[in-house]
């Protein structure tokens, strides 16, 4: 059962790093809040399931192991998808502004009352 969902945004200004794009949107959405909920059902907080989907213009270009390695609990699966934005510079010096957003979903295998 889904319990929360939260969203961030992160960028690579200069160098056109899709995974720190990614990354920095996932550390967004993780520090909007503090997420308390696997005390609050009674879970160790190993038991949470975290759907992460993030979208980059390239999304080949992340690492989703990278993504992953961010959550220091929990059981991340990461999916990375087209979206975001990519701004050309101006110089022309063929990196983009990368702008990734990303999305988390925590839930929990819990049985459904009767």
């Amino acid at each position: 059962m889904r319990l929360l969902t939260e969203f961030g945004m992160g960028t690579s200004l200069r160098r056109g790093d899709y995974t720190e794009a990614a990354a920095r949107a996932v550390r967004d959405a993780l520090w909007h809040n503090s997420i308390n909920l696997a005390e609050l059902f009674g879970f160790d907080k190993s038991a949470m399931q975290i759907d992460v989907q993030i979208g980059v213009a390239q999304p080949d270009a992340v690492d989703v192991e990278a993504i992953a390695a961010i959550f220091p609990y929990g059981q991340p699966v990461v999916r990375v998808m087209r979206g975001g934005l990519d701004i050309p510079r101006p110089d022309g010096d063929g990196h983009a502004t990368v702008i990734a957003n990303a999305a988390l979903s925590v839930s929990f295998d819990m049985e459904r009352a009767t």
